[in-house]
């Protein structure tokens, strides 16, 4: 038992581990019998709730069933498809990369900050490159299908008309691109980068709310021109005009506020820097959420419109398709999901840089202890009441 106690304490993070200690050795002084197993049992149930074996294990459950599904919808497939490759490439390069990812970054950022907020941005992310990764399977092969390659007339757009190398370049980039995103939000989520949970709050909600407005913009892959049947002229117009709205007022907006709030205990040159990382980290999440979002929400639409006909009808309302329409609408669509790419690539670049710069445009204006602004050069603030004065008792 005194064994298994010390191996068992292990388990509990170092903050709580003095206090499982402690409650184990208490149990010498009970009399032997029912009552000293009694308390080693409370003991053993304290320390399996305060470890974080049964957490961890959860997880792993978990994306091992979603990696087990991931594995069944993606690998079989025809020969003559090269999505089928395609898709296998995913498996034995994604799946790995997601697996690793959480150890690399506990080696070298540390272990994950407390709090939800980062929590729930680590989940979120892996439950969208998850998402997307499924119905990227399933979209794959009707994109890449040779036999409904004339249904698509003179689309260069096809990676089937552009030739294996470019399919296998552009899907390389995809799986650099995810895996950078991934690695970023572990990092900025991690204890040694000292991002504030009111930073990662900010941050995320303006990439929600941009996440949103994109998906309602392009639910069918994204083109020049919005691919959202059911919103007339007007409403899509005023759509894109807030699109373009937030894709660089979101940022710097949010940028701003995290500068604002950040507080810490460092000197002053220290807390100019951590202040300018809040804006940064905040500006690249509130274009990198949005860009994940619309890529895993549009490319799930994308690969449901096949299977169900009551998202064709409502994406479709009042329209009788024959099956000729339906489908060359589904791989119309299944071809434009690869242009989601873009955004990807582009949209954190300029959620970065635009945070950056609003950051250090807001951080110039506070002082580098409290947050209040500074008072402009030559000018001192009011005087208060001379020292031997005293306050008159109210």
């Amino acid at each position: 038992m005194s064994r298994l106690s010390r191996w068992v304490v292990r388990l509990v993070p170092d903050g709580r581990r003095d206090w499982a200690e402690a409650l184990w050795a208490e149990a010498d002084q009970l009399p032997p019998g029912l009552a000293r197993l009694a308390w080693r049992a409370s003991g053993v149930r304290f320390i399996v709730r305060e470890a974080r074996v049964l957490r961890l294990a959860a997880q792993a459950l978990v994306f091992a069933v979603a990696a087990a599904w991931i594995v069944h919808v993606a690998w079989p497939g025809p020969a003559g498809n090269p999505a089928t490759a395609v898709n296998q490439l995913n498996v034995v390069t994604l799946l790995p990369v997601l697996a690793v990812l959480p150890l690399l970054a506990r080696w070298l950022a540390g272990p994950a900050a407390p709090g939800w907020p980062g929590r729930v941005l680590r989940y979120g992310a892996y439950a969208a490159v998850l998402a997307l990764t499924l119905a990227k399977a399933s979209v794959e092969p009707v994109a890449d299908n040779p036999a409904a390659t004339p249904l698509l007339n003179s689309d260069a757009s096809s990676p089937v008309k552009d030739g294996m190398i470019f399919t296998w370049l552009t899907q390389s980039l995809f799986l650099l691109i995810v895996a950078v995103y991934v690695a970023a939000i572990l990092a900025l989520t991690a204890r040694r980068l000292r991002v504030a949970p009111a930073t990662l709050v900010v941050g995320a909600g303006a990439g929600l709310v941009l996440g949103v407005v994109l998906y309602a913009v392009f639910p069918l892959g994204f083109t020049n021109n919005s691919t959202n049947p059911r919103l007339p002229g007007y409403a899509i117009a005023l759509l894109i005009t807030l699109a373009w709205m937030l894709l660089f007022g979101g940022p710097a907006l949010a940028s701003s506020i995290a500068a604002r709030r950040y507080r810490g205990q460092d000197s002053p040159e220290r807390i100019s820097r951590l202040r300018i990382r809040q804006a940064a980290a905040a500006g690249f999440l509130a274009t990198a959420v949005g860009a994940l979002m619309v890529a895993a929400l549009g490319t799930a639409t994308v690969a449901l419109l096949p299977r169900s006909a009551w998202l064709l009808h409502q994406l479709y309302p009042g329209e009788h398709l024959s099956a000729a329409a339906a489908y060359y609408r589904e791989l119309t669509a299944s071809v434009r999901i690869g242009h989601y790419g873009l955004i990807l690539l582009f949209f954190p670049v300029i959620g970065l840089l635009m945070g950056s710069w609003a950051g250090a445009a807001t951080n110039h204006g506070l002082t580098p202890g409290n947050g209040r602004p500074q008072l402009p050069p030559g000018r001192t603030p009011f005087p208060g009441p001379p020292a031997d004065v005293q306050s008159p008792d109210l």
